[in-house]
C-alpha cells in the first residue's frame, strides 16, 4: 500500500497515527466487554477505520456527519469523551441517549453527529438539510453523509443524491463499499462496475479511492471539501474496503470465503499505516510501543469512570416527558396573541384512576371563538394567512413542497409567496417525499424551522419512515427537537378516488413524538397553524380539502396562536354528546339544524394528539350518551381510542355504550354515489336515533 505524504508533517502523520489506532483499540476492548456479557450487542468497523477518521479529520470540527454503524471513528476523531461513549454502549442513564439507545443511534449537537436510525438511507436527507442550512447561512461548510453498498439500494440513496444536486447543495456522500450487505455479496446488490459510477446521472461529480489508506481518505475529502464549497454542489465518493469482522457479531462471517480474508488482512489500514510510519523514520518501535500504551492506559481510565456512573432507572414520568421538546418563548416579526389559558394535556397511554380524573363541570371555552369584527375568509384563506404570517414572524421558516413556488402549490395556498419571501424560502421539490421529510431535520439541526406541504395526505405513506422513525422520535432519543410541521390536505367528499381522498391521520396518532392537529373553521385553522410554526416538535397539519372552499367565518387579521392539544365545546348540551373533528363538525351541525329538538353537545377535538381529555370528560358528565363521529374507516381509526379512553375513565358516567360513527372499511370510492355511501355522514342520523333510543 503506497502513501503519499504530501504536505503533512511528521506531527501531523502522527496525530492521524493516533486518531486511527483510537478506535481500532477500543473495538478490541469492546469485543471482550462483549464475550462478558457487559454490552449486548456490537457492530464492528474493525478494517474500516480508515474511512471515518480519514473523512473527520478533513472537516471543520462544527461541519455535521451522519455516521453509521461502523463509523466509530467519527465519534472519537471529534473527541468525544470515552467514559460518556461506554455508557451509551452499556445503555446507561448517563449515555448520550440515556439508555434508551444502543451503539451510534444516537447525535450530539456540541459535536455536529446526527446518529443514524435503523432503517439504511435516511440520514443521508438529514445531511441535505444540514447542507440546505449552511447555503441560506452563506456559511463555507459542507456536510457529509455515509452509507454502505446494501443501503445505495434504498430509494432514500436515490432521493437524497437527486435533492442534493438539484439543489446544488455542498454536500459529500461517502459510500463504504465492503463488499457485502449483512451477507449478501455486492454482485447479488447492483449491476454498475462502481457505485461513483451513478454520480453522473444525478448530475454530480464521483470517485472510488482506497478506503484502507487513510492519508488517501484524508486527502480527497479535504480535496472535494474545497470542491464543495467552491462550487456549491455535491460529491459522491465511493471507499473501497472489507470489514475483518461480521454485520454484528452475533452474524458470525461463515459466508465469506477464506480468501477474502487472507487479501484484506493484507490490506489491513492499521498495519499498513503503522508500517508506513517506521519505514519512514516518522515512528520508531518505541513510539509505536508508548503511543499504543498512552491509549490503552486512556481506554481503562475511561472505562473505569464509566463504572462509577449512575445506573438507576428514570421513572416513568421522565420518560414521557422526554417524548416532546418543551414549548420556548417566541420571538416573532409580528405579535402573536396565546388564546387560551394552558391545560395540561395528558400524554397518550397514560391512565387516570377516577379519582385522579378532572371534575365533571364543562369549563369556559368560549375564549375560543372569533371576535366579531366582520372580517369573513374562507377556511383556504385562513390557512393562507396564518402560513404568510408565520413567514413574517419566523425569518428562519422554511417551506418545501411540490409546485409550492411560482404555480401556488396544487391548492394555491402559497399563491405569491416567492415573490414575497423569494426562492430560497419557498422552495419547489422533486417529487421525493422522504429526503424532503430528512432534509427538515437537517435545517432543524442548524435552528431553521421548517414546513413540508404534501400535495395530497395519501402521499405521505412515500415519507412515512421519516415522520414516524426521524422525526418522531429524535428528541426522545438524544434531546435534538425536530421543528417541522408537515401540512396535509385531507378527506374525501369532492369525487377524487383511493388516493386522494384518503383520511390518514389515525397513522400517525399511535406514534409518541408527534402533534396530529386537525381544524375545521377558519378561525382554528388559522390559530393553529400559527400555534404549530411556534411549537418546536414535529407537528401534522391536517386540512380538510372540501372544507377549503366551501366554509367561512370570522377570522381576525392579526396573528395569534390557539393551544395545541385543547379541544372546542362548539355548543354545550344535555342529550347526547358528538364528539368529532374536521369535517364531522359540519356534518354534526348540519344533523343539529334538521333536529332542534335534540339537545346536542358538539365537541370539535381539533388536536388528535395529544387528546383534550379534560373536554372529553366534560362533555361525557353533559350527557352521558357519546357518539364518536369521525370520516376515517372505522377499524383502528381515532374513535376507537377516544372511545377506549371514555370506557376506562368515564364508565360511571355513561347512560349508554359508546357508539362510533365513521366511514365503511373500504378504500375510498371514485364514483361520487359510491362516495356519499362510504363516507360517515350517510349514517349519521341513524346511529344518533340509535343512541338516543337506547
Amino acid at each position: 500500500m503506497f502513501f503519499d505524504r504530501k504536505h503533512w508533517s511528521d506531527e501531523a502523520l502522527v496525530r492521524t497515527y493516533r486518531a486511527l489506532v483510537l478506535p481500532r483499540m477500543i473495538e478490541e476492548k469492546m469485543l471482550i466487554l462483549l464475550r462478558q456479557g457487559k454490552i449486548s450487542k456490537w457492530f464492528s468497523g474493525i478494517g474500516q477505520e480508515a474511512i471515518a477518521v480519514g473523512a473527520s479529520l478533513a472537516l471543520e470540527p462544527d461541519e455535521w456527519i451522519m455516521p453509521l454503524h461502523r463509523n466509530l471513528g467519527v465519534f472519537t476523531t471529534r473527541e468525544m469523551p470515552l467514559s460518556k461513549l461506554f455508557h451509551q454502549w452499556e445503555g446507561q442513564p448517563d449515555g448520550y441517549s440515556r439508555g434508551r439507545e444502543r451503539s451510534f443511534h444516537f447525535g450530539s449537537r456540541e459535536h455536529h453527529i446526527c446518529g443514524m436510525i435503523s432503517h439504511l438511507g435516511p440520514q443521508m436527507a438529514v445531511a441535505d438539510g444540514t447542507a440546505l442550512a449552511h447555503r441560506l447561512q452563506g456559511a463555507p461548510k459542507v456536510s457529509l453523509a455515509f452509507c454502505g453498498d446494501g443501503g445505495t439500494s434504498e430509494g432514500d440513496f436515490h432521493e437524497a443524491l437527486n435533492v442534493a444536486a438539484v439543489w446544488d447543495l455542498p454536500v459529500i456522500f461517502i459510500i463504504e463499499n465492503n463488499g457485502y450487505g449483512l451477507s449478501t455479496p455486492v454482485r447479488e446488490q447492483y449491476r454498475c462496475a462502481q457505485l461513483a459510477d451513478r454520480a453522473k446521472g444525478y448530475g454530480m461529480e464521483g470517485v472510488t479511492i482506497d478506503g484502507n489508506n487513510v492519508l488517501t481518505v484524508l486527502d480527497t475529502i479535504q480535496g472535494v471539501r474545497e470542491y464543495c464549497i467552491r462550487e456549491q454542489k455535491p460529491y459522491l465518493v465511493e471507499c473501497m474496503t472489507f470489514r475483518m469482522r461480521g454485520h454484528e457479531e452475533a452474524s458470525g462471517t461463515k459466508y465469506v470465503p477464506p480468501e477474502l480474508f487472507a487479501e484484506w488482512t493484507s490490506k489491513d489500514p492499521v498495519a499498513n499505516y503503522e508500517q508506513f510510519l517506521l519505514s519512514a523514520g516518522v515512528l520508531d518501535a518505541s513510539g509505536v510501543d508508548r503511543i499504543r500504551g498512552e491509549i490503552k492506559e486512556y481506554i481503562e481510565r475511561e472505562l473505569a469512570a464509566a463504572a462509577s456512573g449512575d445506573d438507576s432507572l428514570a421513572p416513568a414520568a421522565a420518560e414521557l416527558a422526554d417524548v416532546y421538546a418543551p414549548a420556548v418563548a417566541v420571538e416573532a416579526v409580528v405579535p402573536t396573541t396565546i388564546v387560551g389559558a394552558p391545560v395540561a394535556a395528558i400524554p397518550a397511554g397514560v391512565s387516570l384512576t377516577p379519582d385522579a380524573a378532572p371534575a365533571a363541570a364543562a369549563p369556559d371555552r368560549g375564549v375560543d371563538s372569533p371576535p366579531a369584527e366582520g372580517r369573513s375568509k374562507r377556511f383556504i384563506d385562513a390557512i393562507s394567512e396564518g402560513l404568510r404570517q408565520s413567514m413574517e414572524g419566523h425569518p428562519n421558516l422554511v417551506l418545501m413542497g411540490q409546485d409550492i413556488a411560482e404555480y401556488g402549490g396544487a391548492f394555491k395556498i402559497t399563491e405569491g409567496f416567492v415573490q414575497t419571501f423569494g426562492r430560497d424560502r419557498v422552495r419547489n421539490t422533486p417529487l421525493c417525499e422522504s429526503a424532503i421529510l430528512g432534509a427538515a431535520l437537517g435545517l432543524s439541526l442548524e435552528g431553521f424551522k421548517s414546513m413540508v406541504e404534501m400535495q395530497f395526505a395519501d402521499f405521505v405513506s412515500v415519507g412515512f419512515n421519516q415522520i414516524v422513525n426521524n422525526l418522531a422520535k429524535i428528541h426522545y432519543r438524544w434531546g435534538q427537537p425536530a421543528d417541522v410541521v408537515v401540512r396535509l390536505p385531507t378527506g374525501g367528499g369532492v369525487g377524487a378516488g383511493p388516493f386522494h381522498s384518503q383520511s390518514t391521520e389515525a397513522w400517525f396518532t399511535h406514534v409518541p413524538g408527534l402533534k396530529v392537529v386537525y381544524p375545521s373553521t377558519p378561525y382554528d385553522a388559522k390559530g393553529l397553524l400559527i400555534a404549530a410554526f411556534n411549537d418546536p416538535n414535529p407537528v401534522l397539519f391536517f386540512e380538510h380539502k372540501a372544507l377549503y372552499r366551501s366554509v367561512s367565518g370570522e377570522l381576525p387579521a392579526e396573528a395569534y396562536a390557539l393551544e395545541i392539544g385543547r379541544a372546542r365545546a362548539v355548543v354545550t348540551g344535555s342529550e347526547i354528546s358528538i364528539i368529532t373533528y374536521g369535517a364531522g363538525v359540519h356534518w354534526a351541525l348540519e344533523y343539529m339544524q334538521g333536529r332542534p329538538d335534540v339537545s346536542v353537545d358538539l365537541l370539535d377535538l381539533r388536536t388528535l394528539l395529544p387528546l383534550d381529555v379534560d373536554a372529553i370528560r366534560a362533555s361525557v358528565a353533559r350527557t352521558g350518551k357519546v357518539l364518536v363521529l369521525h370520516e376515517a374507516t372505522l377499524t383502528g381509526g381515532v374513535g376507537a381510542e377516544v372511545s377506549a379512553w371514555i370506557a376506562e375513565h368515564c364508565f360511571d358516567l355513561l347512560d349508554a355504550p359508546v357508539i362510533r360513527c365513521a366511514s365503511l372499511d373500504t378504500p375510498v370510492p371514485f364514483r361520487v354515489e359510491l362516495e356519499r355511501q362510504f363516507l360517515a355522514k350517510a349514517r349519521l342520523a341513524e346511529a344518533v336515533e340509535r343512541l338516543l333510543a337506547y
